[in-house]
């Protein structure tokens, strides 16, 4: 089997590439079928989603201090630092279509796409002293276990050129967003070759891990955040996020104990922080006597093919079924969706309800196909996520 290239998903067989032609083929039809009239009549309304995310990110006042973002996506570390109040400078990611979103959004940015946000190719000295933040995620593949985990030999390993703009640019501070798994004993070799020790004559570091819930955002979505501080009196002040709601949900047949609490084993939940939404309440569906958080949503690099498919493992699948939600052949839109039935009759997603379990509000309407898209949201940091991370920065300003 071929690596595959930094943006595209493994080789596969010709055999099985001819089954996916096939199920897309049938899909197509029945999709058109759809879209005509024809076939199962829709028999699920369309939704109106309860869950506002411009409500977990209230816009702070304008501060002095200037961000910039490598790997930049469909913008959630961009969007949730500029609500925390920072300005933001440039945006580069090698993905045209992740361009067009932010362009499209922010005219007043310096984006920069395709061949120009290559990062590799970038002399980062020009930013000097126009930059007190970077903030990014390093494509995450070569540590998850969907990319197959081969850390730096993998060449989709981007950390490097990260740790290069940190040290050309010198910024007062950095955030730089990865899964889990790479600060796991497999990886840290890893971590003190490739981050702790180019950066440890410059920068003190602390790194800890966030959990998308613990935020007001209704999927299950762990990530580890680096932080590093040219000032060692600005680390002494740091104080990473702490959680603003908290996940309770009992099920019908139970009215004792909730099945899970986040951050609070001793089961108790201060009182100011808020409840966050099951996946079926924020997105607006009737209630079935069960809610969950979602299970999180797939990235999309990772996997054989193009898809329009936000699952990310079989238990998630399960998961999805649960809910009554169908995770494959999301559509572009709530009224296709709401046409588009699904074969087990399950709800069927739309890219804007798929924006909302991440933390993207609906006025963030991102550029290219129904699975570029995907792609940009499932990559990005939930952006009510890094709002938090932002004002957490702020507060060492203050």
């Amino acid at each position: 089997m071929l690596t595959p290239s930094p943006h595209q998903g493994w080789n596969i067989t010709e055999e099985q590439r001819e089954i996916y032609r096939q199920r897309s083929k049938a899909s197509s039809r029945a999709k058109k079928q759809a879209l005509n009239g024809e076939g199962q009549k829709p028999i699920h309304p369309i939704n109106i989603p309860n869950l506002n995310p411009e409500k977990l990110m209230p816009q702070m006042p304008k501060n002095r201090w200037r961000t910039l973002s490598l790997f930049s996506g469909g913008g959630g570390l961009d969007l949730g630092f500029e609500r925390a109040g920072f300005t933001h400078i440039s945006s580069y990611d090698i993905l045209v279509e992740a361009g067009n979103t932010l362009r499209n959004l922010r005219p007043n940015w310096q984006i920069f796409s395709g061949e120009k946000g290559d990062v590799k190719k970038v002399d980062w000295r020009s930013y000097r002293g126009s930059v007190d933040i970077i903030h990014g995620g390093p494509p995450c593949q070569p540590f998850s276990i969907a990319g197959r985990q081969k850390g730096k030999e993998d060449n989709r390993d981007m950390f490097p050129e990260f740790i290069r703009a940190v040290l050309e640019i010198e910024p007062l501070i950095f955030v730089a967003e990865n899964v889990t798994a790479l600060v796991s004993k497999k990886f840290g070799k890893y971590v003190e070759e490739v981050i702790e020790s180019p950066l440890a004559p410059r920068y003190k570091l602390t790194k800890f891990i966030l959990n998308a819930p613990d935020f007001g955002i209704p999927q299950i979505r762990k990530r580890v955040f680096f932080v590093g501080f040219r000032d060692e009196k600005y680390l002494a002040k740091y104080q990473p996020p702490q959680p603003t709601h908290y996940w309770h949900h009992l099920p019908t047949n139970q009215s004792a104990k909730p099945v899970q609490l986040n951050l609070f084993d001793n089961g108790e939940i201060p009182e100011k922080l808020q409840r966050c939404m099951g996946t079926r309440e924020a997105l607006g569906l009737p209630n079935i006597g069960f809610d969950a958080l979602s299970p999180t949503l797939r990235s999309g690099l990772t996997g054989p093919r193009h898809t329009t498919s936000i699952l990310s493992s079989v238990s998630a699948q399960k998961a999805w079924e649960k809910l009554h939600i169908w995770p494959n052949g999301v559509a572009e839109n709530r009224e296709k969706a709401h046409l588009f039935v699904a074969k087990n009759n399950h709800f069927r997603l739309s890219v804007p309800d798929c924006g909302i379990i991440q933390g993207f509000p609906e006025s963030w309407q991102f550029s290219g196909a129904v699975y570029q898209v995907l792609g940009q949201i499932g990559n990005a940091v939930p952006p009510p996520m890094s709002y938090q991370i932002a004002v957490s920065i702020a507060q060492v300003f203050s």
